[in-house]
């Protein structure tokens, strides 16, 4: 299977052969941000601020001999965010769901709101999603048992990972099969172009406008 590595960036904008958008979603609290940390810095930070609205993260690698540019947005899990939702999924993609094995209405919130979302909003009809069980470091108080992670996986066809952002264990992997079932999907593939990079500054450019809007309603 390929490897990924790290790469710096150039001088040429188009330093890269592709550029992909991954967006992670779950409830508030489950771990989103320290999985993305995690994968980017090989660091787990405890105790880290919930994230307001939506945060952006890049991550330049190479992978099966291609380079490319990883743009993976970070959200909150708060409802009242939602007049922001149908922005953070357009173009994405891969999608990863995200639940903490340790509180089950995470898991069920998944079926019962996210994934709803996903069908929803999502553009990219061929976008990969992932389900991912964080905090399995804590299976002492495992309240979602891993056979019922793989039938939620099943049910809404999705990949199935269990994670732990902080020992870091499955994070590489999970990030590493996304990525190489990107590159199996020649949709997707040509939408990973260069384009992309206006399509992202097109959608940080409507966040941004939004929050403002909302701001001052």
């Amino acid at each position: 299977m390929a490897s990924m590595k790290n790469y710096s960036r150039s001088n040429s904008s188009n330093s890269y052969d592709y550029s992909f958008k991954i967006l992670l979603i779950g409830d508030s609290g489950v771990g989103k941000s320290s999985l993305v940390l995690s994968f980017i810095s090989q660091q787990y930070l405890q105790d880290l601020s919930p994230t307001i609205g939506v945060d952006f993260k890049i991550k330049l690698l190479t992978f099966g001999g291609k380079r490319m540019k990883l743009t993976i947005w970070d959200t909150a899990g708060q409802e009242r965010f939602g007049t922001l939702t149908s922005s953070y999924y357009r173009g994405a993609h891969g999608i990863i769901l995200v639940y903490d094995v340790t509180r089950r209405e995470t898991f069920t919130n998944l079926s019962e709101i996210w994934a709803k979302e996903v069908e929803l909003y999502s553009t990219n009809h061929d976008c990969i999603r992932i389900l991912v069980g964080n905090k399995v470091d804590r299976d002492c108080e495992r309240a979602v048992t891993v056979e019922e992670g793989m039938a939620l996986a099943q049910e809404h066809k999705c990949l199935f990972f269990e994670c732990s952002a902080k020992t870091r264990a499955n994070v590489q992997q999970c990030f590493k099969e996304l990525i190489s079932k990107i590159l199996e999907a020649p949709s997707l593939l040509e939408k990973g172009s260069t384009a992309v990079k206006k399509q992202i500054l097109e959608n940080k450019q409507l966040y941004q406008a939004e929050s403002r809007s909302n701001c001052c309603s």
